[in-house]
């Protein structure tokens, strides 16, 4: 309870900010440098007081937008939405970092908890709470963590982030293939057995690996079976069995 009346107190003050309405508390003072703007600051965020802190981050992009503790600052920030639980701010903040400080050592980070963002978007609390069975919904939430953390890897390969990315990409590729053969299964049952059998060599080819795998062979073997190609059929079958699938 005390996180989400720090976050409403955020979410009031970036209204307020935004609007144009001053603060209770004028945070730009005479004399003050990037550092010190930064330090009294990240004593906030210290001390859970993340309204005091985006103020004085704030204040501090907007006198010394190119120096080094606006550039901490930033991260920061999208820390903080991310730990209050506003993926969406997250995302934008860690976006705009990315674009304007492309070559910042710290880029990584950006994309890690932009990631995250999109990770924890799903599933939601809805599915969560009904018990609704999370592979039938369409991942979008999904899609884009996975992109997130396979563009990390890419581009990071020994970014601190990248083992915990590549465990969290095996969560979620499972997922989407589990989506995929769910797809798969719908074609079959209604007779288009075509299109089961190109959405399940999709999954196939795009989530290898996944535990659904033998069991879209299996329904590839049979979509062909049902089309009459016996030929095709055998085949799907010698690469079951050589597999140990």
């Amino acid at each position: 309870m005390h996180v989400h009346k720090k976050f409403l107190c955020l979410l009031i003050f970036i209204i307020i900010t935004s609007t144009g309405c001053s603060t209770r508390r004028d945070f730009v003072l005479p004399g003050e440098g990037p550092e010190v703007l930064y330090q009294l600051g990240f004593d906030a965020m210290s001390e859970g007081d993340y309204v005091d802190t985006i103020a004085y981050y704030r204040a501090l992009q907007g006198r010394f937008p190119f120096s080094a503790a606006a550039r901490q600052s930033q991260l920061d920030t999208i820390y903080i939405y991310y730990k209050s639980g506003d993926n969406a701010l997250a995302i934008n903040s860690a976006e705009n970092f990315e674009s304007e400080n492309p070559t910042h050592p710290r880029v990584d980070y950006a994309i890690y908890i932009r990631a995250l963002s999109y990770f924890d978007a799903e599933p939601g609390w809805l599915e969560s709470r009904f018990n609704v069975d999370l592979n039938i919904r369409p991942p979008k939430d999904t899609l884009l963590s996975y992109s997130a953390f396979e563009e990390l890897i890419r581009r990071f390969p020994n970014s601190i982030y990248a083992t915990d990315s590549r465990n969290r990409m095996i969560y979620l590729r499972n997922r989407l293939a589990s989506y995929e053969k769910i797809i798969a299964d719908y074609y079959f049952e209604r007779g288009a057995y075509l299109g089961a059998i190109n959405r399940g060599n999709y999954l196939i080819q795009h989530y290898p690996g996944a535990p659904v795998i033998r069991d879209t062979l299996i329904l590839i073997r049979d979509s062909y079976q049902s089309l009459g190609l016996s030929l095709q059929a055998n085949n799907i079958s010698r690469i079951i069995a050589s597999n140990n699938l």
